[in-house]
């Protein structure tokens, strides 16, 4: 009996999440051809239609990997670091990167005629050199494959427990090229990676793979198949791939909903799931906070929009005299710095400590372009977690609190759960705020720290929140020789051993 799925019809009634039902539209029904996979996410109903062209291209990326990483065990150290060290090189060399550059000047005009915002897409000096570092960081960083976490001695036989490569990490993330030699590192415990990256980045994305990184896999001896990118812009590529079983990790970045849409689709795959998506980091102000230091933290937790970038400040009311104005003051040198005025959002209830004048029109520099606009909003509590992508004119929530604890309640009920930062002159103030807020990172400054290769020296995967949950055996910084697994192995020296008793 056939049970492919070869057509659907306009209003089609599919079943999910147990006990609901969604319906199939008008557009869908009519570009669904045999062949095609359609993927029902449980959790809100979403009909993902993958062409049967992009199902197949999936496969291919992904099953190059996974015939890669059946090699990765005969691979020795030493290839590994070669490969950092010639991917590096190409990317210093002017020749192999002139004609990358290339690639993405083409990738940054293409999106600039779709009023899309180039600020993560293109490919600087700073990018270039960052690139650059975080490959001689990996090539310098020793080999965690094969170390023993444990040794159990037993009358005339011994368990080893060893670290291992985990397997094919499967890669989604959008316009930024660095991402690209960053998820490299997950080679250097063993394992491989297969790529998915947004349309505005793959021109350089190919570029990348065609002038540095596939010439230094090669000049390592290492499996063409170690490094795959599924060479497709549809977002159905990214689907396919997370639907994939052979994956030993699902790894996404972007935005908010699109990650969690992904992750979605992992996890009903069975594959584990490594989120970095909603971020926006607090920062909350004690009853003995410092002016000096409070105001040091917000204007230099502004200096550019990422995950990390303080989103939403509280401040206690007894200290609102005098912390609200440092406060604004901070805002708007951030503003200046960047030769744009700030904006911000506070809580209805708080607005009274606002002056006047920061209720006024002003331009706030949007991605589509300037909007006159006022400079503060009035927003509700639940509007405290909301993510705030800004452009070029920094842009944070506000919240007047009763007290710290409040502040912390606040953080743990509306945020994503990610970066938290207290500034107080109470060590047991800080003790405290460590025990009771729910966020992987917490700091008592500025936000901006939270960074893999910034804070621990090595180049990161991507940041994870706790908005899903506390993660399973390991931190927040998802690193390439952080992505591993444990076996197990016995030496019997006494060969009579019986379990007969």
């Amino acid at each position: 009996m056939d049970n492919d799925l070869n057509s659907i019809t306009e209003g089609m009634a599919i079943p999910y999440g147990g006990n609901k039902v969604t319906f199939v539209s008008t557009e869908l029904a009519e570009s669904f051809s045999a062949g095609d996979y359609l993927i029902v996410v449980q959790t809100t109903g979403d009909l993902l239609h993958i062409p049967r062209a992009i199902w197949a291209l999936s496969q291919e990326a992904v099953g190059n990997a996974f015939t890669a990483f059946s090699h990765m065990g005969s691979v020795t150290d030493e290839a590994i670091t070669t490969f950092y060290e010639s991917f590096a090189r190409y990317l210093e060399r002017d020749d192999s990167f002139g004609l990358i550059a290339e690639a993405n000047a083409i990738d940054v005009q293409e999106a600039k005629s779709k009023d899309r915002s180039t600020t993560r897409l293109e490919l600087s000096a700073t990018m270039r050199s960052n690139m650059i570092e975080g490959l001689r960081m990996w090539s310098q960083t020793s080999s965690s494959r094969g170390e023993s976490t444990e040794t159990i001695s037993h009358d005339g036989w011994t368990v080893n427990q060893l670290t291992a490569g985990l397997g094919v990490v499967g890669f989604v993330f959008e316009g930024r090229p660095n991402v690209f030699a960053d998820a490299t590192g997950v080679l250097r415990s063993g394992n491989t990676v297969v790529f998915r990256i947004g349309s505005d980045a793959l021109q350089t994305a190919n570029a990348i793979a065609e002038y540095a990184l596939n010439p230094a896999l090669v000049e390592s001896g290492l499996p063409l198949g170690a490094v795959s990118l599924v060479n497709s812009p549809a977002r159905s590529a990214g689907y396919a791939m997370f639907s994939d079983e052979r994956l030993a990790l699902a790894v996404a970045r972007g935005s908010g909903p699109a990650v969690a849409q992904l992750g979605a689709v992992a996890r009903q795959a069975g594959i584990p799931v490594s989120l970095h998506g909603t971020g926006g980091a607090w920062i909350m102000a004690g009853e003995s906070a410092d002016q000096d230091r409070f105001k040091s933290a917000i204007f230099h937790s502004l200096d550019r929009k990422v995950c990390n970038t303080l989103n939403t400040c509280c401040i206690p009311k007894s200290r609102a005299h005098d912390l609200v104005p440092v406060f604004l003051e901070a805002l708007a040198q951030a503003g200046q710095r960047r030769d744009a005025q700030s904006k911000l959002h506070v809580v209805q209830s708080s607005a009274e400590f606002i002056p006047e004048e920061w209720f006024q029109d002003v331009s706030i520099d949007r991605a589509e372009g300037p909007v006159t606009e006022p400079q503060t909003d009035l927003i509700e509590y639940g509007g405290l977690g909301q993510e705030w992508e800004w452009e070029n004119s920094p842009e944070v929530s506000l919240a007047i609190v009763d007290s710290t604890e409040h502040s912390i309640d606040l953080f743990n009920e509306h945020s994503p759960q990610f970066v938290a930062s207290l500034i107080s002159e109470d060590e047991t103030e800080h003790s405290d705020f460590y025990k009771s807020v729910n966020a992987p990172f917490v700091g008592n400054g500025f936000t901006r720290w939270v960074d893999g290769q910034y804070a621990l020296g090595r180049p990161e995967l991507g940041l994870s929140n706790w908005q899903f949950g506390r993660l399973f055996g390991r931190g927040g910084v998802l690193s390439g020789d952080s992505v591993f697994t444990i076996r197990t192995t016995v030496e019997q020296t006494d060969p009579n051993i019986t379990r007969l008793k």
